[in-house]
């Protein structure tokens, strides 16, 4: 099995807040890993690495074999042009925290936007696919809802929806569940679920401790900016060897 994302040394700094201090770690094709720690240890803003809507100060990122936001020419690297970045971007679809849907397009109309203005698809080809994709995520009824007429569930969902229409190799979630009210939470988890059996690889920040137990190959705590300690979930969850990992599990589980 290959390595989907490879990040090496990733240094990341606001000003004077280093908040990347040397993010060293490989995600496998087809591998779900999970993203836990205290808030403010860097997890979110790892993710936004990955994709450049984040610059890093240094190391790099790669995903599928290509450098991410930057080239390399005899031996130096020069950061992409914004269009050639994008392009890159197109690859890797990301759910946010808080949907990010656009409030005057129906449903329908959110998940074909980007097929038809970034990749050329006609309008009615892409309604097709994009009726399935919605299908797909449990919202066939809602497909002329405006998001302002969806429950926060219904809007996470479209949001994935609209990622997977990009027919994205790698998706990432930056805590795609915080924002909704508990008994929302199910209905996106479960179409991650699925996502997850078809085989995608996905990076998944989250809380949702029993969502990474069941779903997660992979389990990585980050503290300080600094992965602290990875493995399975079962293992890193139930018998965890840092102090760090064991002081913030006792307050979550």
């Amino acid at each position: 099995m290959t390595n989907m994302v490879i990040a090496e040394n990733v240094h990341k700094s606001f000003g004077n807040n280093h908040v990347l201090r040397g993010i060293s770690l490989e995600v496998a094709r087809g591998e779900v890993m999970c993203l836990v720690g205290p808030s403010g240890s860097g997890k979110s803003t790892f993710l936004r690495c990955i994709n450049h809507l984040e610059k890093i100060n240094s190391g790099r990122i790669t995903v599928d074999g290509t450098l991410i936001g930057y080239r390399e020419s005899a031996g130096k690297i020069y950061e992409l042009k914004a269009r050639e970045a994008a392009t890159q971007r197109s690859g890797i679809g990301m759910v946010f925290q808080k949907f990010n849907l656009f409030p005057h397009m129906t449903a329908l109309q959110n998940v074909t936007a980007g097929m038809i203005r970034v990749q050329g698809v006609n309008v009615s080809d892409a309604e097709i696919e994009g009726k399935k994709l919605l299908a797909r995520v449990g919202l066939a009824e809602k497909l002329d809802h405006y998001p302002a007429h969806l429950s926060g569930g219904q809007q996470q969902r479209v949001a994935i929806a609209r990622s997977l229409a990009m027919k994205p190799k790698l998706m990432l979630f930056d805590e795609p569940t915080s924002a909704l009210d508990p008994e929302l939470v199910g209905e996106v988890l479960d179409v991650m679920k699925e996502l997850a059996s078809t085989g995608m690889t996905m990076i998944v920040v989250t809380h949702e401790m029993g969502f990474a137990r069941e779903v997660a190959d992979s389990l990585v705590f980050m503290d300080g900016g600094v992965v602290v300690e990875s493995g399975k979930p079962g293992d890193v969850l139930s018998n965890p060897r840092e102090e760090r990992t064991k002081s913030f599990l006792s307050k979550v589980l």
